[in-house]
């Protein structure tokens, strides 16, 4: 199965923002819904945000509080995740895949690693 690749993360200052993207080849995230997932050190990977394949419908984990935007191009074959005024807490290896409902289907590709640090 091909794997999404993550990408846009860097170290940034807590109130910062950044804006993530994960692609892959071919028709890999054709009709699905895809979502977002994050794993910090020594924590089980939760779920972040979901989006439907026409983009319209949306959900996302509590503790993002109208920070986070997930959207997509699906011509591009790309989703995104817009990141503002992010914790330390938000530090973590960001990922996507295709999901159902909150739950990942599939294998996880290569994530990108968001630090927040003053």
């Amino acid at each position: 199965q091909v794997q999404s690749v993550a990408s846009g993360g860097r170290l940034v200052q807590p109130g910062g923002s950044l804006r993530l993207s994960c692609t892959a080849p071919g028709r890999t995230f054709i009709y699905k819904t895809m979502g977002w997932f994050r794993q910090a050190p020594a924590k089980e990977r939760e779920f972040v945000a979901a989006i439907n394949y026409s983009g319209d419908l949306a959900n996302y984990a509590g503790f993002v509080k109208g920070r986070f935007t997930i959207s997509r191009d699906n011509a591009k074959n790309t989703v995104y995740l817009q990141m503002n005024s992010l914790y330390a807490e938000d530090t973590a290896v960001y990922s996507c895949v295709p999901v159902l409902g909150r739950t990942p289907q599939g294998s996880w590709g290569q994530g990108t690693q968001v630090t927040v640090s003053s």
